[in-house]
């Protein structure tokens, strides 16, 4: 009787990935479960490539035996029109960030969405959800606002560079969640006024990451009344928290919510239920581990 472990091969495609804690995640959690599991980068930025370069990826990583792939910034959208099938999560939200490579088929799942709320009940129990102001409409920020109506907030006020994107996302989640409500969800037109009447703050776009730094937002449009949630994860502590907690403000980092959705993907990919708590402990573990290279 063969009692070799069972292998996975798994990979990360995206722009900037390099600071990513989400392979050593995943190995670590292969470990304890008693799997052979290796989690490659695939980083667009080092091999030059962009996200028109993701139909060669997909094949690539079918011919290699990959078991699946994660997804982020700036392919979750992108990735969808080389898929066979999506889950109702990803098709809702029209964004993938795990794709399950089996039986020759690639399949798309969201787990972005539930990692965000399981870190939001956990991180900020209580928090008011009357009125929020989420920044970002993209493939994460789609996500995110779905989360949050799920969590029921009454109002969500999204802004993004694109006016445009905001919109659909507006529309979509006003199909799904407003059927019995007048207008849960708009785009801001005033960003400020809607600030200044805002219970919270989600930030949902690269500004913040290690290679994109800054504020999203002028930092005079926080108060101390406001709750503040991020998605960004390297660095832990951003410029917008940073700014948050000197005022006073009840923050979330982006940390709860890669480890969540790590937890999903990693059951995807292997059929294997993982341990949240031990993925979160080691989650933490590296981020001490990376402070003290860094100092």
């Amino acid at each position: 009787m063969d009692k070799r472990p069972a292998s996975f091969l798994v990979g990360l495609i995206g722009s900037g990935i390099q600071a990513s804690r989400t392979p050593p995640m995943h190995e670590r959690e292969g470990d304890a479960q008693g799997l052979r599991l290796i989690y490659q980068r695939i980083d667009l930025e080092q091999l030059g490539l962009g996200a028109d370069a993701l139909p060669d990826l997909l094949l690539a990583a079918e011919r290699m035996g990959f078991a699946g792939l994660n997804v982020t910034h700036p392919c979750k959208q992108a990735i969808i029109p080389y898929l066979d099938e999506l889950s109702p999560d990803a098709a809702a939200l029209g964004a993938v960030n795990t794709v399950v490579l089996r039986d020759g088929k690639r399949f798309g799942h969201n787990t972005d969405w539930w990692g965000f709320a399981e870190s939001f009940r956990r991180g900020l129990p209580g928090a008011s959800l009357g009125r929020v102001v989420q920044l970002g409409a993209g493939g994460a920020g789609a996500a995110v606002a779905h989360a949050l109506m799920t969590l029921g907030v009454e109002e969500l006020t999204l802004s993004d560079v694109d006016p445009s994107r905001a919109e659909a996302v507006a529309a979509s989640l006003n199909e799904r969640f407003g059927r019995n409500a007048l207008c849960r969800v708009r785009v801001s037109r005033n960003l400020a006024a809607d600030m200044a009447s805002a219970d919270g703050l989600v930030h949902c776009t690269p500004t913040g990451m290690a290679k994109y730094p800054g504020l999203p937002l002028p930092q005079e449009l926080l108060r101390a009344e406001l709750w503040v949630a991020e998605i960004v994860y390297f660095p832990l502590e951003t410029e917008l928290l940073r700014g948050a907690r000197r005022l006073g403000c009840r923050t979330l980092d982006g940390g709860g919510m890669a480890v969540f959705q790590a937890v999903e993907a990693f059951r995807l990919f292997t059929g294997v239920a993982p341990d949240p708590e031990r993925m979160l402990r080691h989650f933490t573990e590296l981020g001490s581990t990376a402070a003290r290279s860094a100092a």
